[in-house]
């Protein structure tokens, strides 16, 4: 019960569901995220850092940067059935909609540059 309950918890926050929603749509690092949602990097750290725990997503390195994309959920049964459903869950949010209409123009480069 206790991983179920990680993964619940995981999911109980907006922001993280937001972060999923996006992570569906291409890897993404933390500044990219932050842009994103608007949110301060520690916020956005702790909130993967949460998100890694329950098994729902990972992150690997890239040169200087740390990348995250979704877990394939090999390690919990409860992340992937999670995961498979909020790939059609949510996708008419009003919310989802405008953070994935402004995705594109959300690029690594320009924001550490900029």
């Amino acid at each position: 019960m206790r991983e179920f309950i990680k993964v619940m918890k995981a999911l109980s926050d907006p922001n993280r569901v937001k972060m999923i929603k996006l992570l569906q749509r291409r890897v993404l690092c933390v500044c990219e995220m932050q842009e994103a949602l608007g949110l301060a990097q520690s916020t956005v750290s702790k909130h993967l850092r949460i998100l890694e725990e329950a098994g729902l997503v990972i992150y690997f390195r890239e040169g200087a940067w740390v990348n995250y994309r979704l877990a394939d959920g090999a390690d919990s049964p409860y992340a992937a059935n999670l995961l498979g459903n909020l790939r059609h869950w949510l996708e008419e949010d009003s919310e989802v909609e405008a953070l994935v209409a402004r995705l594109p123009e959300i690029r690594r480069e320009t924001i550490s540059s900029g």
